[in-house]
């Protein structure tokens, strides 16, 4: 084998089988659309800024942007939840804040994607409006209103409060739960 690295290079065989039966138990056609991605962690019937929170996760992880999930996608996602080194997770995140695709992040989209996180995950111990003025505060080094990658990725790091706080509020753990356990049964 080449010295060439992929996105699923850090799991192993058994596992991206497992993953395999999984995702094709779940999704016959092997393109998992957004309402399937919904169906599938039984996230129907959100208030808007949740709903625009999944539809943003779905569409980082929809990488070549043809609104599916195929099967190597899902396995790259899959490696970033579980197997992510920080610095991966943190450009992942930055992207998923970065709503215009600018390159830089204003505090609109922060607030806006803050505001989307809790109507999903509930409260985090402060409002949406708290984090993203001490996220600013934090790690805006120039004072600009806009946060680079670079300062993102830096100020975080730099901050372990900040560092567990963005972990915490964007742990998607509980999606590959739900995904390994088959699909939730919808309620009536």
């Amino acid at each position: 084998m080449g010295s060439t690295s992929s996105t699923a290079d850090d799991i192993n065989a058994m596992e991206i089988h497992h993953w395999y039966k999984k995702f094709m138990r779940e999704c016959p056609s092997g393109q998992l659309s957004l309402h399937e991605f919904k169906g599938l962690l039984g996230l129907q019937g959100l208030n808007p800024e949740a709903n625009r929170y999944i539809e943003k996760v779905f569409t980082t992880f929809d990488m070549n942007k043809d609104g599916f999930i195929d099967f190597l996608e899902f396995i790259a996602a899959i490696n970033l939840v579980i197997r992510g080194k920080i610095d991966q997770k943190l450009k992942w995140y930055f992207k998923l804040y970065d709503a215009d695709g600018n390159g830089s992040i204003d505090r609109k989209e922060l607030l806006s994607i803050i505001t989307a996180v809790q109507a999903l995950n509930g409260h985090q111990g402060m409002t949406p409006e708290e984090f993203t003025s001490l996220l600013f505060q934090k790690i805006d080094v120039n004072g600009d209103g806009e946060l680079t990658l670079e300062e993102f990725i830096n100020g975080i790091q730099k901050d372990e409060d900040l560092l567990q706080l963005i972990s915490r509020s964007f742990d998607l753990s509980n999606v590959l739960k739900t995904i390994q356990n088959g699909r939730r049964k919808s309620v009536p």
